[in-house]
């Protein structure tokens, strides 16, 4: 199944700097202005010798004729500046996150359901580290399109459709997979042996009727895994529609692999 990066219409209002939620708009308005006047305005003295507190005098002694208003002047100035530097680095901590951190990613097609259905959109993380059995990723696919799968099996592992009860087994282990797998689905109505090369992947749909994943390229030449350089990241969180917001969590009968 492709899977399209979610990029926000120009059209659209820029987002808020401090956040990546298409809703969180914020304008010049929501910036804090400094107030108009000062305590420490025209014609405040210090009742020792009447002269102005922000004036001061000149070199010739002579009280300063408008030292107060320009301290207030030069205030306002200085908090419009802190302003609109602290809305700049804002903005960039903004991109930089969006770049190098978090991205966000839509679902075109059926292959992931029910766990992801069409016009779902899901949070990706870019910094993965080591790539996991059970993590939803996407990733570059084997026409050069973006894909979303599940991880079935990692470098080194022994993946194997199936065993007397039907199930893929991974290193003599059989998965559990009724808590992801499409209801409507087998594990695979095709059989597979496949000891997974080292730096690789082998990957499959929820809905295993309607996924082209790992088993449909069997033939090439990495027998239908996907390098781990790949991947751009793992898709961690569902977070619209709204009435399906939630994590997307490795499930338990994965722990029992070894």
């Amino acid at each position: 199944m492709s899977v399209r990066q979610d990029n926000p219409d120009p059209q659209d209002p820029a987002p808020a700097p401090h956040s990546a939620d298409p809703a969180g708009r914020g304008t010049a308005e929501d910036v804090p202005r400094p107030a108009e006047g000062s305590e420490d305005g025209p014609g405040a003295t210090d009742g020792a010798g009447g002269a102005d507190r922000g004036g001061g005098a000149d070199e010739g002694g002579a009280p300063g004729a408008s030292g107060a208003p320009g301290v207030a002047k030069e205030k306002k100035k200085s908090g419009w500046r802190e302003s609109v530097v602290l809305v700049l680095i804002g903005v960039l901590a903004a991109v930089l996150v969006r770049l190098f951190v978090l991205d966000s990613f839509w679902i075109p097609s059926e292959s992931m359901e029910n766990t992801l259905l069409i016009d779902d959109r899901v949070v990706v993380n870019r910094i993965t580290g080591d790539i996991d059995r059970g993590e939803v990723v996407v990733f570059t696919g084997w026409d050069g399109t973006t894909l979303i799968k599940r991880v079935i099996g990692v470098g080194g592992d022994h993946v194997k459709c199936c065993d007397a009860k039907g199930r893929i087994t991974v290193n003599g282990i059989a998965l559990d997979e009724r808590s992801y797998l499409n209801p409507q689905d087998y594990p695979s109505q095709e059989n597979f042996d496949i000891t997974v090369p080292k730096g690789r992947l082998w990957l499959m749909g929820d809905h295993r009727a309607a996924s082209e994943d790992s088993r449909a390229f069997m033939k090439n030449r990495y027998h239908g895994t996907i390098s781990t350089g790949d991947v751009v990241g793992r898709a961690f969180a569902l977070y619209w529609p709204l009435s399906r917001v939630g994590t997307l969590p490795v499930p338990e009968t994965f722990a029992k692999v070894r």
